[in-house]
């Protein structure tokens, strides 16, 4: 039997958590006990402060293994800490952190090898002192919130995930597998981490520093003028978009229109200039075989250095690599160096 073997995981469980973040990473470490044929190798419990059954935020309500209190005893080789939000009237949400479940997390963290959120559940580890002086991200809807909050914590909503040490904090709800995933690669080696992905019909294992970010699906602008121009701005990303030209088609000054865009979209014309450009050659490196100096061309970056850099830069990689790990196997890309 390996040193591996029984690797006690606990998922925390209270009311209204996300479900998704509860059942997505023991499907990871299940189909790891099966590729490994070795049952005993991760053992995961969900724990609750008592063994009543959790309502979860899609209304499905979860039974617990155990209690906080019977794992008292135990060691905890990974502690997983999944999140929940409350939504207002207009869809906004806040992730909550409940001082209960906080002090529970806080306690696990103390016995555990390591200790991972999933989404927002980083709220709960920052109010826990888990993430002090250290860099973390959670979904994006939520990052301002924990800057805000949290101060002492160095917020970077882009990446998938981010590792300091032993603690983990993950992204999007759909990034609990891809952090799940780099658990398993820790535990077993990336041969087994990219079996599993095969398994679950995902890419091999994302990059942490793979941005969370799409730009078709930012929040809209609450504007008609700014719709009118992402738009524009997305039909026309092969030609020229200078601040100065799009100030002109919204009939603002460039002064104006940087405003708008910042209190809209969060963010300046040309940062989205770039990043709709990212996202569109993202789009046609995962989907087709052109060239690199093709796709600076279709997306306007001018020169293939000015794509790297940006790729660099927004995703944490270069276009060639992107294509590498992102385009479905059984198709050889044609990319000039």
């Amino acid at each position: 039997m390996s040193a591996a073997t029984g690797r006690l995981i606990v998922v925390v469980l209270f009311e209204g958590v996300d479900l998704l973040d509860v059942t997505g990473p023991p499907e990871v470490f299940s189909l790891v006990r099966r590729e490994l044929a070795d049952p005993a190798c991760y053992r995961v419990v969900l724990a609750a402060e008592t063994m009543d059954p959790v309502t979860t935020s899609a209304g499905v309500r979860v039974v617990p293994d155990t209690t906080f209190e019977e794992l008292s005893g135990s060691r905890v080789d990974t502690l997983l800490v999944p999140g929940s939000v409350a939504a207002d009237g207009s869809a906004r949400v806040r992730a909550l952190a409940e001082p209960a479940v906080v002090d529970r997390v806080r306690d696990l963290a103390g016995r555990a090898r390591r200790t991972a959120s999933v989404c927002v559940g980083a709220h709960i580890l920052a109010a826990a002192g888990l993430l002090d002086g250290k860099r973390a991200t959670t979904h994006w809807s939520t990052a301002r919130q924990l800057a805000d909050e949290h101060p002492e914590v160095e917020v970077d909503a882009d990446p998938i995930f981010i590792r300091e040490g032993d603690t983990w904090t993950g992204a999007g709800i759909s990034a609990c597998l891809d952090l799940s995933l780099a658990l398993v690669a820790e535990d077993h080696g990336e041969t087994v981490a990219l079996r599993v992905a095969r398994q679950l019909v995902m890419y091999l294992k994302r990059p942490s520093g793979q941005s969370q970010f799409s730009v078709p699906l930012e929040p809209v602008s609450g504007t008609r003028r700014v719709e009118e121009l992402r738009h524009h701005i997305l039909d026309r990303l092969g030609e020229r978009l200078t601040v100065a030209d799009l100030a002109a088609h919204a009939h603002l000054s460039e002064r104006q229109l940087t405003r708008v865009f910042r209190s809209e979209l969060g963010m300046t014309p040309s940062a989205y200039v770039e990043a709709a450009r990212v996202e569109r050659a993202r789009a046609r490196l995962e989907s087709t075989d052109a060239t690199l100096e093709r796709i600076v061309t279709e997306c306007g970056f001018g020169t293939v250095d000015t794509l790297v850099r940006a790729f660099r830069r927004r995703l944490g990689t270069t276009p060639t690599e992107y294509r590498r790990r992102f385009r479905p196997s059984g198709a050889e890309p044609s990319v000039s160096p």
